[in-house]
């Protein structure tokens, strides 16, 4: 079998490295593992290492479900902060692929090209590198996406009949799920996951593409954090009704609504539906 190490990161949606995997893949025999170097977010006075790692398993898990569906052999992990690291951990893990494809933005705005990464790549691994170029500021991306931001609210019917309602579209629609902690401390990161994986199993047993990541203590900074590491096309955030919502005390729709031009969309779940999925709030 054919083996090839795809490394990429925000470009992953992009039409161009879609297509270079489906013409690989028609050609029959060929195994994709996938490998997507963390990124660090630059909002927030604490970065939880938690929330990190969580971002870019968001990407792995969208990516493998998307090749799952069209029936393409993939695997895929978190790699290091390092492209080139990530890359040769991989290679040491797994073995020695028969090619390599990054997948990056255009030379003005990539980081890692900024680095020489295409240059080091081939001459510190001798496997061939297929580079591909993603403007994702100038090109339609393939899917539909929505930020889904929720925390005690995140599994009540109200939001999964909403969210069940956009993936009817032309487009294959994907979902995105934020899940703030309460606080920092262990506790508090245990019961965010609890409740994202609450609410993943919703979204999934709807029909629903979805991953999700636990998030900033603060829910705007945790919003804001998502819209720099993912590339979305709008935003929902479901909260308790106005009197029970420290949410929308600190108003936080309308900071949000503030920092990004992307449509905003605000899910009110009863509290009859939240108290069924889990017993904290926010």
């Amino acid at each position: 079998m054919t083996e090839v190490l795809v490394i990429a990161n925000q470009t992953l949606a992009g039409h161009k490295l879609l297509e270079a995997v489906r013409e690989r893949a028609a050609k029959g025999d060929v195994h994709f593992r996938l490998v997507v170097p963390i990124t660090r977010p630059s909002a927030g006075l604490v970065i939880y290492d938690d929330a990190v790692r969580d971002a870019t398993q968001v990407r792995v898990d969208l990516a493998l479900s998307v090749l799952a569906a069209e029936g393409v052999s993939a695997s895929g992990e978190v790699g290091d902060t390092d492209p080139y690291s990530a890359a040769h951990d991989a290679i040491g893990a797994h073995g020695r692929p028969d090619e390599i494809i990054v997948s990056t933005k255009p030379a003005e705005s990539s980081g890692w090209l900024r680095r020489d990464l295409i240059e080091r790549m081939r001459a510190g691994t001798g496997v061939p590198v297929s580079h591909i170029i993603t403007d994702l500021d100038h090109e339609d991306v393939p899917f539909n996406v929505t930020l889904v931001v929720a925390n005690r609210t995140s599994s009540g019917e109200e939001l999964v009949e909403h969210l069940v309602a956009k993936s009817a579209s032309d487009k294959e629609h994907l979902f995105i799920g934020v899940v703030p902690q309460q606080s920092g401390d262990g506790a508090a990161a245990k019961h965010a996951r609890e409740r994202l994986a609450a609410m993943l199993h919703r979204l999934h047993g709807a029909g629903l593409l979805a991953s999700g990541m636990i998030g900033d203590p603060d829910p705007y900074t945790a919003t804001v954090n998502a819209l720099e590491l993912f590339r979305v096309g709008e935003v929902v955030i479901s909260t308790l009704p106005d009197e029970r919502s420290g949410w929308l005390r600190s108003d936080l729709i309308g900071r949000v609504r503030k920092a990004t031009p992307l449509p905003v969309e605000h899910i009110v779940v009863s509290d009859e539906a939240a108290a069924s999925t889990t017993t904290a709030g926010h």
